[in-house]
C-alpha cells in the first residue's frame, strides 16, 4: 500500500481568467507554510508537485523543510483550456464543466482524468503530491465510483489522503473544503 497526500495549491495572486501561470499572493504563500508544518512531521517523504508556478511555489517550504527538491509531474498539472477558447471566456466554461459530469465533457478532459488517475495509482512510494482543484477531484471521484467533475470543494492548501492499493486509488480523508471562488 502507498499514501499520498494531495494538496491543493495556495491561494493564487491572480485567476484562471487572466493569467495562465501566477504564483502565490500573501495569503498563498502563508498558506503554504502552514501546510508545511502540518506536513513536516510526516516525512521526509518524496515531493511531486504540477509544473504550475503556484504549486511550485506551495511545495517549496515542505521541500526547504525535508531538504527535498520538489519533482515537477506533468500529470498532476491542471485540467487544460478548451480549444479556442480564450483567457477571458475559460472561467465561464470552468464554471459550466464544474457543474456537469466529466462525461459531459470531450474525450480530452477524460484523457486528462485518466492520466491523473494512471500516475497516482502507479505511485510506489508515499508522497506528498502538490496540485489543483479539479485534479484532486478527478482522484477523489475515481475513488468513489463519482463521475462528478467537483465531489468536493476543496480549500486552498486543504490535503486530501488517499491510499493505492493494488493500483486503485482509495480515499482515506477528504481535504477541508470551503466555498471555493474560481478566479
Amino acid at each position: 500500500m502507498t499514501r499520498l497526500y494531495l494538496v491543493r495549491h495556495g491561494r493564487a495572486s491572480a485567476g484562471w481568467d487572466t493569467d495562465p501561470d501566477p504564483g502565490l499572493d500573501e495569503i498563498g504563500v502563508r498558506q503554504a507554510k502552514d501546510v508545511a508544518s502540518r506536513l513536516a512531521p510526516l516525512g521526509p517523504l518524496p515531493i511531486l508537485t504540477s509544473p504550475l508556478l503556484r504549486c511550485r511555489e506551495t511545495s517549496a517550504p515542505l521541500g526547504r523543510a525535508w531538504h527535498v527538491e520538489p519533482r515537477v509531474e506533468n500529470a498532476v498539472g491542471e485540467i487544460p483550456s478548451p480549444e479556442g477558447v480564450d483567457m477571458a471566456d475559460r472561467i465561464n466554461w470552468l464554471r459550466v464543466a464544474m457543474r456537469g459530469s466529466w462525461g459531459d465533457l470531450e474525450p480530452r478532459f477524460v484523457a486528462f482524468r485518466e492520466q491523473v488517475v494512471q500516475f497516482l495509482g502507479g505511485c510506489r512510494a508515499d508522497s506528498v503530491v502538490f496540485s489543483h482543484f479539479v485534479a484532486i477531484n478527478a482522484a477523489i471521484g475515481v475513488a468513489l465510483g463519482d463521475d462528478r467533475l467537483v465531489v468536493r470543494s476543496l480549500d486552498n492548501c486543504s490535503v486530501t489522503i488517499v491510499d493505492i492499493v493494488d493500483g486503485t486509488l482509495q480515499l482515506v480523508e477528504s481535504g477541508h473544503e470551503a466555498d471555493t471562488l474560481i478566479r
